[in-house]
């Protein structure tokens, strides 16, 4: 199984760009329609844009924490899933200086695991270390998110409760994609 996956925007897809907007710093250019491959992407359309990620072992989280967010996290791609989110983030200088320590203490101050476990399993998350990839790549995480439409103001809630902690003070870059799949 690839740990590496790839997002395409272009105007081929099988999700429609419902918006993209810049959260803090720079946005992307808007693409109509995102495709999101394991491995490299396949090469259709006009890109737009395109980001990289790996998964990876769980970072910052104790073994308690781990063994709860495993009993509740469901798999991405659920046929009720028809809307989604990507959200890479890049984190600046300052939050890189800081020991893993004092990282995750201010996840822990955010209460970030928390938070994200009060949503699951209505809003299923994967997230993706690009960093991991070299300098070259333009964010330090994405992290895709799916969700029924009817699960929608549970997502504003948890991405409005996650941008409102002390860890969002060290994102220097945010763009918020949104996406519907086509029936």
């Amino acid at each position: 199984m690839s740990r590496l996956f790839t997002f395409t925007g272009s105007n081929q897809g099988p999700w429609v760009v419902t918006a993209t907007n810049g959260v803090v710093g720079e946005t992307m250019a808007e693409a109509k329609r995102v495709d999101i491959a394991a491995g490299p992407s396949p090469t259709h359309g006009e890109v737009v844009w395109r980001l990289r990620g790996i998964t990876s072992n769980q970072r910052y989280v104790t073994r308690t924490e781990n063994e709860q967010l495993v009993a509740k996290q469901v798999a991405l791609g659920r046929p009720t899933s028809d809307r989604a989110a990507i959200i890479p983030i890049r984190k600046n200088a300052a939050w890189w200086a800081l020991p893993q320590d004092e990282r995750r203490a201010v996840l822990e101050r955010s209460n970030h695991i928390e938070l994200g476990l009060k949503y699951l399993p209505a809003v299923a998350r994967r997230l993706h270390h690009c960093r991991d990839l070299g300098e070259a790549e333009p964010f330090d995480f994405v992290t895709l998110f799916d969700y029924a439409a009817a699960d929608a103001p549970a997502f504003e809630e948890l991405v409005e409760a996650l941008r409102a902690t002390e860890e969002w003070q060290y994102v220097d870059r945010e763009v918020d994609v949104r996406l519907a799949r086509e029936s």
